[in-house]
């Protein structure tokens, strides 16, 4: 396998903190819907089938903690907020499209390596 920009041995201590808040699967779906445009929490919602409202909520709040995403407060009745991606957010776009292009190419890999692996397994 070739290392490019993989460093080796892996500096896990260094890494492990900032991969646990950008490669959880809420996470990168969240960034991945405001890359394109900004968004409404309930629209995320909407666009996020099978996240919990609190899942979400707290996707957000860790997000704009840590300088991802921007949330603004909009001036409506009722108040409205809308969330949009920040410079640093942008940034991991090009990862994320990879990795969704590897899991479109590859889901059906996994599945049947899955199956093969529960097959084996069943006596």
């Amino acid at each position: 396998m070739p290392t490019d920009d993989l460093e080796l041995p892996l500096d896990v201590a260094a890494t492990r903190p900032i991969l646990e808040q950008i490669a959880n699967k809420w996470t990168v779906l969240i960034l991945s819907v405001l890359c394109t445009q900004p968004a409404r929490f309930n629209d995320l919602k909407r666009r996020l089938d099978g996240i919990t409202h609190k899942a979400l909520s707290d996707a957000l709040k860790r997000l704009e903690r840590n300088g991802l995403i921007n949330r603004r407060v909009l001036p409506t009745q009722p108040i409205g907020v809308e969330y949009t991606i920040t410079a640093l957010g942008a940034s991991l776009r090009d990862p994320f499209a990879a990795l969704y292009s590897w899991s479109r190419a590859n889901g059906m890999k996994l599945t049947e390596a899955q199956h093969a692996y529960d097959k084996s397994r069943t006596p």
